[in-house]
């Protein structure tokens, strides 16, 4: 996980304006993903960046959490005002999703406080000046495996980091449509990944 964020943080920062501190806003659900948005949060906020964490579920990565709270993030209500979360995202120079991962249900659809979160961002990307969206390993909402997307109120990212292997999803209509520029970071998976290959 301290590698995907690190490789995260990277691709955060240039993302970043060069002239100000950034304002990123970080979307966390309860799994490794938000772990890895949290991580790489803690980082940028370390080094001066606003970072501000909108939890989307009742839990999330314990570590991940300290870790971005001690390097001076701000910290979101769960149930903060719809409103409120259009505000937020209005004053982000970027967006981090670290809602889903891989390991949803068959149906990866958002749902719950996470669905209206969500909704209440979409608006702000159709604005002026709407604030980068970055996806941590794919977009919330869309299938891994088979690119299907069974609810539209998914963020379309302008990049999507995803770690170890593309995922086959990525690649396939109507989930490529929501990935925008992707991002393969080596997590040192690449022996496990041969050894798959060859007993396939």
């Amino acid at each position: 996980m301290q590698r995907a964020a690190a490789a995260l943080a990277r691709e955060l920062w240039l993302l970043l304006p060069p002239d100000r501190p950034g304002r990123v806003l970080l979307l966390v659900g309860p799994g490794n993903n938000g772990g890895d948005a949290l991580f790489a949060g803690a980082e940028l906020a370390a080094a001066g960046v606003d970072v501000t964490v909108l939890p989307t579920a009742d839990r999330m990565h314990d570590e991940g959490r300290a870790a971005v709270l001690d390097a001076g993030a701000r910290m979101l209500s769960a149930d903060i005002d719809t409103d409120a979360v259009t505000s937020v995202a209005k004053k982000s120079d970027v967006v981090v999703d670290g809602i889903l991962g891989t390991g949803t249900s068959d149906s990866p659809a958002l749902r719950g406080r996470a669905r209206e979160i969500v909704a209440a961002i979409l608006p702000v990307l159709a604005g002026k000046r709407p604030p980068v969206v970055v996806a941590v390993d794919l977009p919330s909402g869309v299938h891994p495996d088979d690119g299907t997307v069974p609810d539209p109120t998914v963020l379309h990212a302008d990049l999507t980091v995803t770690f170890g292997a593309c995922k086959t999803g990525l690649l396939i209509p109507p989930a490529a449509g929501y990935a925008g520029r992707i991002e393969v970071v080596d997590i040192g998976l690449g022996p496990e990944l041969a050894r798959l290959a060859n007993e396939g």
